[in-house]
């Protein structure tokens, strides 16, 4: 078995050694920052240190295997010679547990994957690049593909340790290294309720409804919108802040559920629907303050229940930004995929989409958001900048949302099934190399933070979309529709 070292940690500093396939199984949440399920994980060695790496689910139709092995290979392999060079060699991982688990059936997991980890070390080698390990992980155990010794690789497969005392659980603790639980946990505390309070939810976003966009519609000030949104907004994060904290994220996102009205939550998800006011409400992005943003704009996600789910495009993309912010780029990658998957013609997702696969700092984005706050006559569309500068069309059919580390984006490319994403080293800074769309999120926003008031309201060029203003929702439209309105 080769030997890989791989920093602990983003400083460097503390280095371990993998010297078998038990510990690279084990070492494989460290490396993405949660326990993938269903997954295809490829990771790029660069003389035995780990470089990037690649995340898709796994296709559930084997005809679509081939082609998604090619894609994965091209990716990850074209994007570590963009960054570090031509990769050794790769490690490759699928992770998949039984439908109904039982005894035998993480074998037969493995045996069914077999042919697509052929796929990944065929397409891998077409490209010279040897995938000198492929793993199948399925109900805590592993298997090795590459190997047939009955001594280290018996068919019952071996245990994946869990226990937390091993050398790598240690140093990844030591290094403050902390691993998340799957990404279907993740993505459960941004998806929209599935249960009896939904009606109460679409009810008061229907009323809602009624009562802005008549103001609208009749010429409220654009501004006096987005200031009774903030302040609710304000009004809701002081109560947030104000209640006893959780042990788990299940019970702190029921405490922070019931601590949010019906009303409140319709009122600020259609005032998040204007982009300006979203802007400056991506300003809560730091320290104790982003804290609470984050709780108020995952709950805010959770009501965008039954026809209003496109609106949750907005507080995603929320949670998305502060999170990313905050430094959790788990959380960060799977809230603009789902803000991608309601509107895929999000610019703001779309651009931050981007950013977070390219490696950019966060910080020159922090940087002109805080300017902003000190100068608010600075009254521009950042979406309407990021349109310019990038070439993105918002206003026509949405192409493949670009990746995101450790993330999956959308099918395009003829293939059906998702397309992988290029994955940065963590902690990578902006770099000459990086992206067109990364270069222009960093200068639009700089840009933003040097303008004059005022700027910022030319027309838009052809195909880019007005400032998103809440629309009726197909209930109130039947209503007018029908004379009672």
């Amino acid at each position: 078995m080769t030997n890989h070292s791989e920093p602990a940690g983003m400083t460097g500093e503390a280095k371990i050694t993998l010297r078998t396939a038990g510990e690279l199984a084990e070492a494989l949440p460290y490396l993405l920052g949660f326990r993938p399920d269903d997954s295809i994980v490829l990771v790029a060695l660069h003389k035995g240190r780990f470089g990037g790496r690649v995340r898709l689910g796994i296709p559930e139709r084997t005809e679509d295997w081939q082609a998604v092995a090619r894609q994965m290979a091209q990716c990850l392999i074209g994007e570590c010679e963009r960054r570090d060079g031509h990769p050794d060699s790769v490690v490759a991982f699928l992770c998949q547990d039984a439908p109904t688990p039982g005894a035998g059936t993480g074998r037969q997991v493995m045996q069914r994957l077999r042919p697509l980890a052929q796929l990944l070390r065929t397409e891998c080698g077409g490209l010279d690049v040897p995938v000198t390990e492929a793993l199948c992980l399925s109900e805590g155990r592993y298997w090795s593909y590459c190997c047939a010794r009955a001594e280290c690789c018996p068919a019952e497969g071996n245990v994946i340790a869990t226990d937390g005392t091993s050398v790598m659980a240690a140093t990844a603790a030591f290094a403050g290294i902390q691993v998340r639980g799957s990404l279907g946990r993740v993505r459960a505390r941004l998806a929209p309720w599935e249960t009896a309070l939904v009606t109460e939810q679409t009810r008061a976003l229907d009323a809602a409804a009624m009562e802005l966009v008549p103001r609208i519609l009749a010429g409220t000030p654009r501004k006096e919108v987005e200031t009774e949104t903030l302040d609710l907004a304000r009004l809701v994060m002081r109560r947030l802040a104000d209640a006893p904290g959780a042990a788990d994220a299940l019970t702190a996102d029921l405490k922070d559920d019931e601590l949010l009205a019906h009303d409140e939550a319709a009122s600020l998800i259609l005032g998040l629907q204007d982009r300006l006011t979203r802007d400056r409400a991506a300003e809560w992005m730091e320290d104790e303050e982003g804290v609470h943003a984050l709780r108020l704009w995952r709950a805010l996600a959770r009501r965008c229940v039954g026809s209003y789910g496109e609106y949750a495009a907005a507080p995603l993309a929320l949670v998305g930004w502060v999170a990313w912010s905050l430094g959790d780029t788990v959380e960060a990658d799977q809230a603009l995929e789902m803000a991608l998957d309601a509107d895929p013609r999000y610019v703001f997702a779309r651009l931050l989409n981007e950013a977070r696969a390219d490696g950019l700092d966060p910080e020159p984005v922090r940087r002109i958001l805080r300017a902003k706050r000190t100068d608010p006559d600075l009254d521009t569309d950042l979406d309407l900048d990021l349109d310019t500068d990038l070439g993105l069309d918002p206003g026509a059919a949405s192409d493949t949302p670009a990746g995101v580390a450790e993330g999956e984006a959308t099918s395009a490319g003829g293939v059906d099934g998702p397309r992988p994403s290029a994955v940065a080293v963590p902690g990578g800074a902006a770099d000459p190399g990086m992206s067109r769309a990364a270069r222009g999120l960093e200068a639009a926003l700089r840009r933003r933070g040097e303008r004059r008031p005022g700027a910022g309201t030319r027309p838009a060029r052809a195909g880019a979309r007005a400032p998103r203003r809440p629309t009726e929702s197909r209930r109130l439209r039947r209503r007018r529709s029908g004379g009672d309105g």
